[in-house]
């Protein structure tokens, strides 16, 4: 395994924040300066690839990487953007026969969307932004240059 993967298996292990591959970059460089974000996208995306890791499209504007690949849901803030596992069940929730068209469901994956409780409180205003949806100014590769 490459030092490289190694720093990023790290900062992923046991995180229940959900970083975007930006978040992870910039706290890989703290102990690996010289990483690149096409390298953080390429392992991201390869671990993702090899099961490792999920990579999520919750809706809020960068796909964000979850450790947890069990089955489970998410709690999604609108205002600031946290991500939060929801472990539990909901066998009731079915694709009625007249909108499955023959379409063989395997798995069930629910986003509940509001408000986290640090936007909730009356100065929720100083809680802006999730931190693992910190973005950096250098361009991400293209999904292209992520596939070479």
């Amino acid at each position: 395994m490459t030092p490289q993967r190694q720093s990023i298996f790290r900062v992923l292990h046991g995180s229940t924040v959900h970083p975007t591959a930006e978040a992870v970059y910039h706290s890989v460089r703290a102990e690996m300066p010289s990483i690149s974000l096409r390298t953080v996208y390429q392992t991201l995306n390869d671990l993702a690839a090899m099961g490792e890791i999920q990579a999520i499209d919750l809706g809020t504007g960068s796909i964000r990487f979850d450790p947890h690949t069990g089955p489970h849901h998410h709690l999604v803030c609108d205002e600031c953007g946290r991500v939060q596992d929801v472990e539990a069940e909901f066998p009731g929730v079915t694709v009625p026969d007249a909108d499955a068209s023959g379409f063989e469901v395997r798995s069930t994956e629910i986003i509940f969307r509001g408000r986290c409780h640090a936007c909730a409180e009356p100065d929720g205003g100083a809680h802006t932004q999730d931190p693992a949806s910190t973005t950096t100014t250098e361009d991400p590769p293209s999904q292209e240059a992520i596939r070479a």
